[in-house]
């Protein structure tokens, strides 16, 4: 009997993000990904191109995913300045995948895909649905936490807490 494609062979997603802490809610869309795409290329965008600045520089948020990620081998991560669809194109990506936690971040990714569609009809646009229990975990909400002295150790790995425990406690000392 020959076995089935997942008609994702040979297919390279891209998931985009800030990632400002990386949260177990990106890990396990990443891991997911992971198992259905040859190689998944983790796309974190760079300090220079968002509004408000981030609390980790792109290296260092790309080096704590890294360190997160060591156990999946057909994942990259790289910093990016562009257009997601451009950025797509570059590596060879077919899809650009995007996990979902509600409602608000259904109405504003639906926008962001009609917009690549309208740019880049050959990539495709791959929506997971958080994990139950990440469905409430965000990065903007976990920095609150901390700063408030919460424990948010079930929301990221331990190298991302002490890292996000320093960073916050050396700006609030400035």
């Amino acid at each position: 009997m020959e076995a089935q494609s997942n008609g994702y062979a040979g297919r390279i997603a891209v998931c985009p993000g800030s990632y400002d802490p990386v949260t177990y809610g990106h890990l396990d869309i990443i891991r997911r990904g992971a198992k259905i795409f040859d190689k998944v290329v983790v796309a974190v965008v760079n300090a220079s191109v968002r509004k408000n600045a981030p609390l980790f520089d792109a290296d260092e948020r790309i080096a704590l995913i890294e360190q997160s990620l060591t156990d999946v081998p057909n994942v990259e991560v790289v910093k990016f300045d562009i257009l997601v669809v451009d950025l797509a194109r570059e590596v060879g990506a077919s899809v650009i995948l995007k996990g979902l936690r509600a409602i608000s971040d259904f109405e504003y990714e639906f926008e962001m895909n009609q917009l690549n569609r309208s740019m880049a009809p050959e990539v495709e646009s791959v929506y997971m649905m958080a994990s139950p229990m990440y469905s409430f975990v965000s990065s903007s909400g976990i920095k609150e936490m901390v700063r408030f002295g919460g424990t948010v150790d079930e929301m990221v790995p331990p190298h991302v807490a002490v890292r996000l425990a320093e960073a916050l406690k050396s700006q609030t000392s400035s």
